[in-house]
């Protein structure tokens, strides 16, 4: 029996032990999934406080619950550790670290290049090798390949290596991990069934693609498709204004076309581990080939502005209606997460909006129900510790204005509308809810 043929035989009859490197938004959903199918699953985090939860029967991360957890380590089908020593048990190896950009906006693959190195450093025949950290088309090939390789054993033969793309929507409860269609592909045809019989079992459908070049080109579509629908709307916000037209209203209208119509929002900018990031690694891949990439550059600068007009639209409604600067200026921002009802702060425009108001001389504080206090982070280590103020009558009147940056459901925004001065809304939070009133300005 080939090494191909063991690896598919022990997938189908749960025999095999999962890797899951990475136990952040993706791999922890991922990890519990391939746990509950039955496939005794080991998650591996260079975070000691990860595997310690874990053990513990703590979720973390809203998209898997903490009974759950408990329920699986109970059962031995998951661990968490962080000695990688480890992946040698493992008979599939799944790696969900970040893919993010430099400062200067080109692929930092330096996480995927460590993990790989740390894999190959345990590689073993027979092994399946997945990732799934969004990149540009190439890069397992180009990238992971040759350092599997570098090991003397080869791929399609001696070990298997895949590319899948993660899909997840934190705070989604209706597409959860395995109810998500899975991309699957392979490096040749021994790859490919092995990723796909894997996933199968995990997931409820599976899509594979002829290569691993053609899975990394779906995602990063997907996200450029969205980057460059939001700047869109961002744009034609801005035009709009000025017309004294409300664009929320126009897409509520345009949507009720039952065809060729699909309806995307205006915000303060772009967050999360995706549309910020994953356009610009295609990007920057497309200059090996002399290709521009107008339409996602141009939709990267109007996407990155937003914060900045927020803050014009800011310091022009306090001088109008207050004869307030934005130096003498007392600001909450209501909602720090990324996108309503999640506690991801991954890439949040809040904080280029609390940058933008610190340079301007202002004071600023936040509410979050969902991020009781700013953790530590490589971006944004200024603010960790920052805590969220309680959002009450007595601390809305201490304020200058209130931005409303994230759309939250738990948030009280008539309470918000009665006690603030001003309020910037830029997620139309108020009107949804039916919350008027003449203080409440659109950005």
């Amino acid at each position: 029996m080939s090494n191909s043929e063991a690896l598919t035989a022990k997938i189908a009859a749960r025999s095999v032990r999962a890797g899951v490197i990475g136990l952040g938004y993706v791999g922890l959903p991922l990890a519990a999934a391939a746990a509950r199918k039955g496939f005794r699953t080991i998650g591996f985090d260079i975070d000691a406080e990860k595997p310690r939860l874990i053990h513990a029967g703590r979720s973390y991360i809203g998209a898997v619950e903490g009974r759950e957890i408990a329920a699986l380590v109970e059962k031995e089908l998951l661990e968490a550790t962080t000695d990688f020593a480890r992946l040698g048990e493992c008979d599939i190896v799944i790696i969900c670290v970040p893919t993010p950009l430099t400062r200067q906006r080109e692929p930092d693959l330096s996480f995927v290049e460590r993990t790989v190195e740390t894999v190959a450093a345990r590689l073993r025949p027979g092994q399946l090798i997945v990732l799934e950290s969004t990149t540009y088309p190439g890069t397992t090939r180009e990238v992971a390949k040759p350092i599997l390789e570098a090991t003397g054993l080869k791929s399609e033969h001696d070990f298997f290596l895949g590319f899948s793309p993660e899909r997840e929507d934190p705070g989604n409860a209706e597409f959860t991990t395995v109810r998500i269609p899975k991309i699957v592909s392979g490096d040749g045809p021994a790859a490919a069934r092995a990723v796909e019989a894997f996933y199968a079992a995990v997931v409820e459908k599976v899509v594979p693609v002829s290569t691993l070049d053609t899975a990394e080109a779906v995602k990063i579509t997907e996200n450029v498709f969205r980057a460059v629908n939001i700047a869109l709307v961002n744009e034609l916000k801005m035009i709009f204004d000025r017309m004294g037209i409300d664009v929320w209203e126009v897409i509520e209208a345009a949507k009720t076309k039952p065809f060729g119509f699909m309806p995307f929002y205006p915000g303060p900018g772009l967050g999360g581990h995706c549309i910020p990031i994953d356009p610009f690694y295609l990007t920057w891949k497309s200059r090996e080939f002399d290709i521009p990439t107008r339409f996602i550059e141009l939709a990267g600068e109007i996407n990155i502005a937003m914060p900045r007009y927020v803050v014009a639209k800011l310091e022009e409604s306090l001088d109008r209606r207050q004869s307030c600067s934005l130096g003498s200026a007392k600001i909450m921002v209501v909602g720090l997460a990324y996108k309503k009802n999640v506690g991801d702060i991954r890439e949040s425009p809040t904080f280029k909006l609390f940058e933008l108001l610190e340079q301007r001389g202002t004071q600023i504080c936040y509410h979050d129900p969902h991020v009781p206090a700013i953790p530590q982070t490589r971006e944004h280590a200024l603010y960790a510790g920052w805590e969220s103020v309680p959002l009450d009558e007595a601390t809305l009147k201490a304020q200058s204005a209130v931005i409303i940056a994230t759309d939250h459901d738990a948030i009280d925004y008539a309470l918000i509308a009665r006690h603030a001065a001003l309020v910037v809304d830029t997620r139309n939070a108020c009107a949804r809810r039916g919350v008027a009133g003449g203080n409440v300005v659109k950005a």
